[in-house]
């Protein structure tokens, strides 16, 4: 069951929710994912120590402030949050997960959330996603949610979350957060293994800015309170193909709507990279491209510049040969051993460059390594939004 309410900690105009709980069933299994941040908020730090448990049957989130580089007091708010939750949901703490987004460094008075709970928990009612979707929303222009249906078996089960997230998008696990849930039955360690390797082809393959914000969280969550179905007793089980397929199909929506709602974007910009050394490189070399000022403007500025390509692929420090290169835009090449194309004609890249959604290729020719990253052009807009955060 889900509730978002407004409790006051976002300072933008009118009541706009704040806080979100989620309160799952007892038995819940969880695995999570967090920022790679050396400077992490008090929530991901609690997580951390409590995920080990494996298991899950309340998550409270904040909007508004990240309880973030706020020292001891950080911690206090956890605290208490965390036995506000357990003692209304009737569970241990280590089962109550926390989460928080927004400014950075401003203390939060001890008790301030652990009050509010009260209330919110007795609003909770099962279909209340968009407004818990929306509790958590910092920035953001749109909430963000995805659901698909899997098989296990003979029996469908359902994967379905929300997420948030729009600036400070660089996911090295974004200010993201993602909640996800299952009606299937399966134990953490396996929940942990399908969530990671889907989390490497969504969250991980996602950028805005470049920034890996200190609160960065991702939760999913198996409740078993679906149709029985065949028992999961590894990643690696057959009858598992079609819910890691499900996941992963769900957590790329979620991604690519936090890139899609990228502060100030108006274009969505796909890269394919292919022919390198392995896919970890592929992978790295994408995001060099993804994260370059210079790409990201020429996009947004709908110019062709795929020299800038060039640039961000030789600035991210993986095997790459000059000779070897090959890019294209909107499915027109543009260059292949290393030199342009004799017959290249700009106008249909052009074309494709007013359009919403962009597509770069780019093959390395070194090897059959591959990933496909998604980023966003950078605008004024982004430089609006940011300057005027706190104001």
């Amino acid at each position: 069951m889900l509730a978002g309410r407004h409790v006051g900690l976002k300072s933008a105009p009118g009541l706009k929710d704040d806080l979100m709980v989620a309160r799952l069933a007892p038995g819940t299994t969880v695995a999570g994912i967090f920022t790679k941040s050396r400077c992490p908020s008090a929530p991901v730090e609690w997580c951390r120590a409590v995920l080990p448990g494996g298991k899950i049957q309340a998550i409270v989130v904040n909007s508004g402030n990240a309880n973030a580089f706020t020292g001891n007091a950080g911690d206090v708010v956890v605290a208490h949050t965390v036995k506000a939750a357990a003692k209304l949901v009737g569970c241990p703490r280590k089962q109550v997960f926390i989460a928080s987004t927004g400014v950075i460094g401003v203390p939060v008075p001890p008790g301030y959330i652990a009050a509010s709970l009260p209330k919110i928990v007795s609003e909770l009612k099962p279909n209340s996603w968009r407004r818990a979707a929306e509790a958590i929303l910092t920035t953001d222009t749109f909430p963000k949610g995805a659901m698909a249906t899997a098989r296990i078996g003979d029996t469908q089960v359902t994967v379905a979350g929300f997420a948030k997230g729009s600036g400070m998008i660089a996911p090295d696990m974004a200010t993201m957060l993602g909640f996800v849930f299952t009606d299937a039955k399966i134990p953490a360690r396996v929940l942990q293994t399908v969530l990671k390797a889907a989390a490497d082809k969504s969250f991980n393959a996602i950028t805005v800015d470049s920034d890996t914000s200190t609160s960065d969280t991702v939760l999913l969550c198996a409740t078993g309170k679906g149709a029985r179905h065949k028992p999961v007793k590894s990643a690696r089980d057959g009858h598992l193909k079609d819910f890691r397929r499900a996941l992963e199909a769900v957590m790329i929506d979620l991604a690519v709507q936090v890139v899609r709602d990228g502060e100030g974007a108006q274009k969505l910009i796909m890269i394919d990279v292919t022919g390198a050394v392995s896919a970890q490189s592929a992978r790295r070399i994408g995001l060099s491209v993804a994260n370059s000022p210079l790409v990201k403007t020429a996009v947004a500025g709908e110019d062709a510049n795929w020299g800038r390509i060039v640039m961000a692929v030789g600035k991210a420090g993986e095997p790459a040969d000059r000779d070897r290169l090959s890019i294209a835009m909107g499915g027109v090449p543009i260059t292949a051993a290393g030199r342009v194309l004799d017959d290249y004609d700009e106008a249909p890249v052009a074309a494709h460059l007013k359009g919403s959604q962009i597509h770069i290729a780019i093959d390395i020719g070194l090897g059959r390594g591959h990933a496909r990253v998604w980023t966003c052009d950078l605008t004024h807009g982004y430089i609006t939004i940011n300057a005027d955060y706190r104001s």
